[in-house]
């Protein structure tokens, strides 16, 4: 949310007790961190639920990752709009709402009586899960002086990189008990208790600005961020079989539209009137930050879809046995989001992300000779390697970015970084899926064991995954660390 210049005072900071959040700002904060975390573990809780779910309902594999997709493709398509709601209606409404809708969608969930009702369960969860995050965002950039960013951003990506990562976790621990319905019901009271512990406690931290919505800007960014989401995840579908529409349809009619998208936010921006400001991007901390935040987003989502299928299809593992093989890995990321983020403070970006690309890089290698003979300690040790990696990246690539841009644009900043995330993540479950299914029933037809055919697809996918993060190394070379000072942003 953009403070108006008219309410932002800088000064300097004589010692860190002048740095200190006031209790307000740690308190609305501190439930945007809890918050976060809730809505976001349910976004991967689909990839061990998933197998059941495809049995309950009879849907195959391409169908069936519709679940994770189009959480995704929600959220990028109601993202873009975050900015003009978090200035317009503040922290606490945008709180309330994002929290509500979320809490409705899980409700309808656990009753869901077919699989058309389930996607439209997520797509209600996902539209709180989308403003949750830029408001998070959002916030600590506001209310956090520069020089603890690094720090406060850790626990964000502890929030971010955990949270998907445990979620497979809770699935396997509730799915032998309580089915996949229960894998709702368990986040169902804790969303309603998010939402009344809001409703008392969280307060606006910023001032609001009267700007006015643009419609056609809305409409547009919803016809692009969908036809391209759809389009990618329609690639799964393709590979597997005829799908409606072919692939490349809903890709062409995304781009033509994403391009009238980015006409419309020049001209509007010019009156600082848009729905997304894409100067931004003008910021070349930002766009390098954000390229590279984009590649491991694509990267990790891919492994979370097809990591559980072979685990379970081709080795043989009871969706509890698979959750607690990923567990480790996800307590390590959050675990070193605080640790990453003093570090990130004390020597920026690049000695962080380019190991961690590299790391993560291995950990792909490994995954791709997964056979179904593979002991799991060794799926176990190459996903603790992966985690590893992906976490001395994303707080550094987080602060990188959004500290390169200047106060009035952190809120458009939080909204893109958030869109390029989604969209990032719809097309490595896609890439993963696609590459998958494509190779698997090659194999298969050529005569292969399913679960070796199952394996030769993932091998695969993982390899392509590998190439991806490796050639991103050649962005993560120039992140440079945004300028520093002792200017702390005070709101009256």
């Amino acid at each position: 949310m953009d403070i108006p210049a008219t309410a932002v005072h800088e000064h300097r900071a004589p010692d860190a007790a002048s740095q200190r959040l006031p209790r307000a700002h740690f308190t609305a904060i501190a439930l945007l961190l809890a918050s976060t975390f809730v809505v976001i573990l349910n976004e991967t809780t689909m990839s061990v639920a998933l197998p059941p779910i495809m049995a309950d309902f009879g849907v195959t594999a391409a169908t069936g990752q519709w679940l994770t997709t189009v959480f995704m493709l929600t959220m990028a398509v109601v993202i873009p709009a975050t900015g003009f709601l978090l200035n317009r209606y503040g922290t606490r409404f945008s709180y309330l709402l994002a929290m509500a809708l979320f809490t409705a969608g899980t409700a309808l969930a656990v009753v869901a009586p077919a699989f058309g009702i389930l996607v439209l369960a997520r797509v209600v969860q996902a539209t709180g899960t989308a403003i949750m995050m830029p408001l998070l965002m959002t916030t600590v950039m506001n209310l956090v002086p520069p020089r603890r960013r690094g720090k406060v951003m850790g626990n964000v990506s502890l929030v971010i990189s955990a949270a998907p990562a445990l979620g497979p976790t809770l699935s396997g621990a509730v799915l032998g008990p309580l089915g996949w319905r229960g894998v709702f019901g368990v986040v169902l009271p804790i969303s309603i208790a998010s939402l009344v512990v809001g409703a008392v406690l969280i307060r606006d931290v910023s001032e609001r600005e009267h700007k006015r919505l643009d419609v056609t800007s809305l409409l547009l960014a919803a016809v692009a961020f969908g036809g391209l989401v759809y389009g990618l995840s329609s690639l799964g579908e393709a590979v597997a079989g005829d799908v409606p529409v072919p692939p490349a349809v809903p890709l062409a009619v995304g781009a033509a539209f994403l391009g009238l998208f980015v006409w419309r936010q020049l001209a509007l921006q010019r009156v600082d009137d848009a729905l997304l400001d894409l100067r931004v991007f003008a910021s070349r901390g930002f766009s390098t930050g954000l390229g590279t935040l984009a590649v491991a987003m694509l990267a990790m989502f891919g492994s979370f879809i097809v990591l559980p299928l072979v685990l379970q299809r081709a080795l043989g593992l009871e969706p509890l046995v698979t959750g607690l093989l990923v567990l480790p890995g996800g307590l390590l990321m959050g675990l070193l989001g605080p640790v990453v983020g003093n570090l990130y403070d004390r020597v920026g970006p690049r000695p962080l992300v380019i190991p961690g690309l590299a790391l993560a890089t291995v950990a792909f290698v490994g995954l791709a000779a997964v056979q179904p003979s593979t002991a799991w300690w060794f799926v176990l040790a190459a996903h603790v390697v992966l985690s590893l990696g992906l976490a001395l990246m994303f707080t550094p690539l987080f602060t990188t970015a959004l500290g390169s841009l200047t106060p009035h644009l952190y809120s458009h900043g939080s909204a893109a970084v958030g869109t390029v995330q989604q969209l990032a993540g719809a097309a490595g479950t896609a890439m993963f899926i696609a590459l998958l299914t494509a190779r698997s029933t090659s194999l298969a037809d050529a005569g292969a064991h399913p679960a070796v055919a199952l394996t030769g697809g993932a091998r695969l996918a993982f390899l392509v995954g590998a190439a991806v993060m490796a050639a991103s190394a050649i962005l993560a070379v120039t992140l440079r660390k945004p300028e520093m000072s002792d200017d702390v942003p005070v709101t009256h």
